[in-house]
């Protein structure tokens, strides 16, 4: 039980990490609010899919292997970049129900693995990106709040209004920086959801703004946190790293395909770098909604 206090707003709550208890055993709110995360962002990807041209059966196909391989590559990065302490205690390398399972790692592995499916399953690999980040979003949004009930990852000491103070936080006011990462992407789901219903001009063009929108968030949320994963060699936090490269990346993949959209819209083809998108839509029995019907930009 966590007493948890915001002073500087007039806030006081108790807090219990475990919703229910039937016996010996504990159904923690972590893993309750990091389903509901997923249950949410899965309905409104299904919701979605028509207006990319996606048909749900193949989808979900990719979201099961997805969720495996997030879930997988989460514990490996946070495994790897403490490789000096599990290297001494190989044992817990599968305990993740004692905590450690780093976000990027989690991203990573989600869309390596659902991105492979997805091309197995000849499902258009940048079009479901698109829809999947905006998922991302949502069960990012609303999983931090799992860090909020376990009171962790927070930030450094901080005397602004919005302080947050707990017996984790030894009695000190801290940055809440579970709370600026969830306000960060549910703002960010929105705008990027407006973005695809009004301007989205080819497939993938959601997954690189996700890249530039989230990247740009860890790489200021992330130096507030301490309890951050590190290099061993040069002791630089991982996460700012591989944000600030992330944000690099879609930016310049951004400059790149609208040179190729523009060049495309000159020449009178279908601004898409899915090649072979129409083809594959029929043969799959699925139909590419133009923009008449649903707004958004092909």
């Amino acid at each position: 039980m966590y007493n948890v206090e915001f002073p500087g707003l007039g806030l006081t709550m108790d807090i219990d990490p475990v919703a229910y208890r039937v016996g010996d055993f504990n159904i923690y709110w972590y893993g309750i609010i990091i389903g509901a995360g997923f249950l949410l962002a899965l309905a409104f990807a299904l919701k979605i899919l028509r207006y990319f041209g996606i048909k749900q059966d193949a989808f979900i196909d990719c979201v099961i292997v997805g969720f495996i391989c997030g879930i997988i590559g989460a514990r490996l990065y946070y495994v790897l970049f403490r490789w000096e302490y599990y290297s001494q205690n190989m044992n817990e390398i599968l305990a993740i129900h004692n905590g450690g399972l780093a976000i990027y790692g989690g991203v990573i592995g989600g869309l390596l693995g659902g991105g492979i499916t997805a091309k197995i399953k000849k499902v258009p690999v940048p079009a479901a990106m698109d829809v999947a980040v905006m998922g991302f979003l949502i069960g990012q949004g609303i999983g931090r709040w799992g860090n909020f009930v376990n009171q962790e990852a927070f930030g450094t000491p901080t005397d602004l209004p919005w302080r947050m103070v707990s017996e984790n936080t030894g009695g000190v006011g801290v940055h809440p920086c579970f709370l600026y990462e969830s306000l960060w992407c549910l703002l960010g789901f929105v705008l990027l959801y407006l973005f695809s219903r009004k301007w989205r001009q080819y497939d993938g063009q959601i997954f690189l703004l996700y890249l530039i929108w989230y990247g740009l968030e860890r790489m200021l949320v992330e130096g507030l946190r301490t309890d951050s994963l590190y290099t061993p060699l040069l002791h630089l936090r991982v996460s700012q790293i591989l944000a600030g490269v992330t944000v690099a990346v879609g930016i310049i993949l951004l400059v790149v395909f609208r040179k190729r959209t523009f060049k495309a819209a000159d020449t009178k083809k279908q601004p898409l770098y899915y090649e072979g998108y129409e083809q594959e839509s029929e043969e799959n029995g699925t139909e590419r909604h133009d923009s008449q019907d649903t707004g958004i930009v092909q």
